[in-house]
């Protein structure tokens, strides 16, 4: 077959497929450039600032020695608000899980007209202050509120008292108060997630599979929950993820048993104790980020990252 040429003028192959290319750069730089400022530049500087000798102040200044220790000391004497931050960041997200995949599930299949409505009214609570949505919950779980009084009725806070989940006959500055407030300042990060990915489903699926006999159970755990689980384990990392270093709930809602990883850090920012504030810091990233990764390829959706 005879070759037939290009029409005049047409760029050749090779320089289309540049200038497509540098179009991408040009892109990407704006981005490149923001992560560059607020997110490589702050990180390495972090991680240096983790490497201080500690014995300065900020009157003498801190020396850079490649103080490799202050990573040893800070997982001696904080270890045990790491594995209570991460417990309490696992309740929460157990706790979003069992609550937001059926409130989704009834957006995205029940609703009906009421879809939006409903779509509102979870990311409603976002239009309030963070802290104010916790000091809330200081209201809500008061000694003298409803709630504490409607529990003390059932003699379920002698229950949780007995799990040590609060004191005796209160039900505020608990375990149970701290897991209450992140789970609910959170919920809306699963409930999002889950209801793009369950919207998604064709409802004729559900009708195939009870046209093959299969019961709804069958058909949520053959159809459902496959096709909704990367909504699923975007829903947990977003909710874990910042339930870990969450210190606004800690330090509202709980009690000095309930300290957690954030509140520590904060801590020793405001002291001035930056190598050790700093290397906790880097300690709690490499463990959320460790975490995150086993848990994405445990769950076979690495396309995520």
């Amino acid at each position: 077959m005879a070759h037939v040429a290009p029409p005049a003028g047409a760029p050749a192959s090779g320089d289309a497929a540049r200038k497509r290319g540098l179009v991408g750069y040009l892109l990407l730089a704006p981005a490149g450039l923001w992560l560059s400022l607020f997110f490589i530049v702050p990180m390495i500087s972090l991680i240096s600032t983790s490497l201080y000798d500690p014995s300065g102040s900020l009157e003498t200044g801190y020396q850079m020695t490649g103080h490799v220790q202050n990573y040893a000391t800070v997982l001696q004497e904080y270890d045990s608000q790491l594995l209570r931050s991460f417990l309490y960041a696992g309740l929460a997200t157990f706790f979003c899980m069992l609550l937001g995949f059926p409130l989704a599930y009834a957006i995205a299949f029940k609703a009906g007209k009421w879809k939006n409505l409903l779509l509102v009214a979870v990311i409603a609570p976002f239009f309030t202050s963070f802290l104010i949505r916790t000091l809330a919950w200081q209201l809500i779980l008061s000694d003298q509120g409803w709630v504490t009084q409607t529990f003390n009725a059932l003699y379920l806070t002698d229950l949780f008292a007995a799990l040590g989940l609060t004191e005796q006959g209160s039900l505020l500055y608990s375990p149970l108060a701290v897991v209450t407030g992140l789970t609910y300042n959170f919920l809306p990060f699963m409930v999002l997630p889950l209801y793009a990915s369950l919207e998604k489903i064709d409802p004729r699926l559900h009708e195939a599979g009870a046209d093959l006999y299969a019961s709804p159970f069958t058909t949520f755990r053959k159809v459902t929950l496959p096709l909704a689980l990367p909504g699923l384990v975007a829903g947990t990392l977003l909710t874990f993820i910042p339930a870990a270093g969450d210190f606004i709930n800690a330090q509202l809602l709980g009690n000095t048993q309930t300290t957690m990883i954030g509140t520590v850090i904060q801590k020793l920012f405001d002291g001035g104790s930056y190598p050790e504030a700093s290397a906790l810091s880097v300690v709690l990233m490499v463990i959320i980020v460790v975490l995150v990764l086993f848990y994405i390829r445990r769950a076979g959706t690495e396309d995520l990252v």
